[in-house]
């Protein structure tokens, strides 16, 4: 077959598999959900689908581990102390780089 039909091909079935994830749910479920145990699941959903996304180019975003996951706890424990998110970014980047100098 013809490459541009591979191509093709993709993005249809990308296209179907998305939408059909999206619209599914509306199609099947004619009442809302009363169950606070799933409403807070699929509330939580996205955000922990992107924690789990980017954890691991964390720790190997600077070709050091032992760097990263300092510079990842930092940030966790800036963010916990509500600082704003310029002073944790910096911080956290300053940690870091602190780090791969000793490492």
């Amino acid at each position: 077959m013809n490459d541009n039909l591979y191509i093709y091909l993709s993005i249809i079935s990308m296209a179907v598999a998305t939408n059909l994830v999206r619209i599914l749910p509306s199609l099947l479920l004619k009442r809302p959900i009363k169950n606070t145990f799933i409403r807070s699941f699929l509330y939580y959903a996205p955000y922990v689908t992107l924690s789990v996304m980017a954890f691991p180019s964390i720790l190997y975003s600077t070709g050091n581990f032992y760097g990263a996951l300092i510079g990842f706890i930092c940030v966790i424990l800036l963010s916990f102390t509500k600082v704003g998110m310029f002073v944790s970014t910096f911080g956290t980047c300053l940690i870091v780089y602190l780090a791969q100098l000793v490492f």
